[in-house]
């Protein structure tokens, strides 16, 4: 018998898929917090907000199991509302709603002031900049802008989100002010691609405009830079991460391919040559920058000579950081035409490759930071260390550094120097100076 709950009604929040999908249930908890309304992250509760991803195959099937756990929860009685919003909503509400139909109500990406109505809020415009963060307090997500213009031929980005559209540097000067004045620390800055940022408002390229400005905002320490596109990449921002001791010399380029026949299909705008130049570039301008890349393997067409030329590019050019998927034949993306000639198991096993690969140059790379000593941000505790990170590493997804809590104390959101006495392939180990 389904059970009703008394007195004030708390919503949980479930997010799932990417740093942008975080950013935005914590603008959706801000604007319920606003309204009165009790609200958790990833708790329990008597309504629940999913917030699905819908970007590839393992995405959508977490998604839709999330949603069916909950769903199930619901018929049990332990829950009252399941409402289900974000990018796999968005693309596919007509098959979800048939599907499963038990949901209580379906919304797409820009939605927010239409769900927070039935959840019986209002939406308030002055809280812009506002958000309940659920990451650790001493850094956030700025998210610059939403969706996507690039033709991009395997992504189904602009199918959920949109097209391009900028913050305005004001608004994200005001939100980072705001953001540093609750602890906050590093910046992470987010988009579909960073790179694109102001063609719509400013008609020129303005990352760099917004850099210069953020960099004033007292407080903030780091500001790293995720999700660049490497096609007319806006030179001048080497020049600040160069020259800005707040801007961490770390980029994220995920550059997905390199054999130039691929990158035509893939329609990423460039080719080897072009490829090789840019990153040839990074490093003349910034010597000391780590370079984090994410590549795509069984793209159709991907012969073996063709992966081999990737893997010997990986090997060529040594990245500090390095994430590898598995192609995905996503419908209504102009890749779906293409027959996926791949079979899974050899993409899976060309991720085993890259990856192994990538791990010995981790290793190599690690190896020469023995007995250097370097600042680092300390985000959690686990067991007998702190887990801190370098300006080099981003949270989650890059390199840690364990310093020994057995007779060291370290202020979880405080940096601190380093020296490092050993190293692993993704971890480094030292010791306060």
């Amino acid at each position: 018998m389904r059970t009703k709950s008394v007195g004030k009604k708390k919503i949980n929040v479930v997010t799932l898929g990417c740093s942008k999908n975080v950013y935005d249930s914590e603008v959706l908890m801000s604007q319920l917090k606003a309204n009165g309304k009790e609200v958790v992250h990833e708790d329990r509760g008597d309504i629940v907000v999913i917030n699905t991803c819908g970007f590839i195959d393992n995405a959508k099937e977490e998604s839709i199991n999330t949603i069916l756990d909950y769903v199930e929860a619901k018929n049990r009685g332990e829950v009252e509302k399941v409402f289900v919003t974000g990018c796999l909503s968005e693309r596919y509400k007509p098959d979800l709603i048939r599907e499963i139909p038990d949901v209580d109500q379906y919304f797409g990406t820009r939605d927010l002031p239409v769900l927070l109505k039935h959840l019986g809020a209002d939406y308030k415009h002055e809280l812009v900049g506002e958000r309940l963060t659920t990451t650790p307090k001493h850094y956030a997500y700025l998210k610059i802008s939403e969706g996507c213009d690039r033709p991009c031929s395997f992504c189904a980005i602009p199918l959920m989100r949109g097209g391009h559209m900028s913050t305005p540097i004001e608004k994200l000067v005001t939100e980072a002010q705001k953001l540093a004045k609750k602890g906050t620390k590093e910046l992470i800055l987010i988009a579909q691609d960073l790179t694109y940022y102001g063609l719509d408002l400013y008609k020129k390229r303005a990352l760099g405009d917004l850099l210069k400005e953020l960099v004033k905002v007292e407080g903030i320490e780091w500001i790293r830079l995720h999700y660049a596109f490497p096609s007319g990449f806006p030179e001048d921002v080497l020049d600040i991460i160069r020259e800005e001791p707040k801007v961490c010399n770390y980029i994220d380029i995920p550059l997905q391919h390199i054999n130039s026949d691929l990158l035509k299909s893939m329609k990423r705008g460039t080719t080897h040559e072009k490829t090789d130049a840019l990153l040839a570039k990074f490093r003349e301008k910034v010597p000391d920058m780590a370079i984090r890349t994410t590549l795509i393997v069984g793209y159709p067409g991907e012969t073996e000579e063709r992966f081999q030329e990737l893997k010997d590019w990986v090997r060529e050019q040594k990245f500090d950081r390095l994430g590898c998927f598995t192609y995905s034949h996503e419908e209504n993306t102009t890749a779906y035409v293409l027959e996926d000639d791949i079979p899974q198991e050899v993409k899976e096993a060309r991720v085993e490759e890259i990856m192994e690969l990538q791990s010995q140059i981790s290793w190599e790379k690690n190896q020469e930071k023995v007995g250097k000593t370097f600042k680092c941000v300390f985000d959690r505790k686990e067991g007998n260390y702190f887990i801190g990170r370098t300006e080099y590493d981003s949270p989650d997804v890059d390199n840690t550094v364990l310093v020994s809590a057995e007779d060291t104390y370290i202020s979880i959101g405080e940096f601190a120097e380093v020296k490092i006495t050993s190293a692993e392939e993704f971890d480094l180990y030292g010791e306060l100076v």
